[in-house]
């Protein structure tokens, strides 16, 4: 245990740049989104918030999925974005789509976030957080360490390939990459859990309390 910890620790400081590049990357991404709603006018506003009503309505009227198919939608669509992350990162050229994709994840938040604010006031920003914030304070660690180390290994094959070291020397931090991957694979899980039954029923009760 205090061996992987000192790795770890030592991990974090060698690439903390990278890490603090991911981070901002993302809330570059959230601030943007949030920009993105100010700049929509008021007909596209409506037209998105005629769906969003239509959504209250199901709550309010019970026909939302049930909870199995919840969790099977969440958990699969970040298990998808992992793998795109896991893939991309085996790839030098994908390293820049890595960067696209942790931005747009920022930007989604972002967008929701401030669009639900800005149509919906305090209310809107009452679901928001009951809706949004519980899967996502940890799902969004995930996602960044998850671009972090795509760009780690990435940038580890691009140094083997200028310095002609390709061989045998890729298989241990490869082996490394897929053991972090299916570690995050596994918060993945936690975080479609707490999105099915707590971000869930919270939102369902805000929802017909205020509509």
């Amino acid at each position: 245990m205090q061996k992987n910890k000192m790795l770890l620790i030592n991990h974090v400081k060698e690439h903390a740049t990278i890490y603090l590049f991911m981070v901002i990357l993302f809330l570059t991404g959230v601030i943007f989104g949030a920009i993105l709603v100010n700049s929509m006018n008021f007909v596209q506003k409506q037209d998105l918030f005629f769906y969003l009503e239509r959504f209250f309505k199901q709550i309010t009227d019970n026909e939302l999925a049930n909870y199995d198919e919840i969790f099977k939608n969440s958990f699969f669509y970040h298990i998808k974005y992992l793998l795109l992350l896991f893939v991309l990162g085996l790839s030098v050229i994908g390293l820049p789509l890595v960067w696209i994709l942790i931005f747009l994840k920022g930007l989604v938040i972002g967008f929701s976030v401030g669009f639900m604010v800005n149509q919906l006031g305090m209310n809107g920003l009452l679901i928001a957080t009951l809706s949004i914030a519980p899967q996502n304070f940890l799902i969004i660690p995930v996602y960044i360490i998850a671009g972090s180390l795509a760009m780690i290994f990435s940038l580890t094959l691009l140094s083997k390939l200028f310095t002609n070291k390709i061989s045998q020397p890729v298989f241990q931090p490869f082996g490394r990459y897929v053991i972090l991957f299916s570690l995050l694979a596994f918060f993945a899980s936690v975080a479609a859990l707490l999105e099915t039954f707590i971000a869930n029923e919270a939102m369902q009760w805000v929802v017909r309390s205020f509509y």
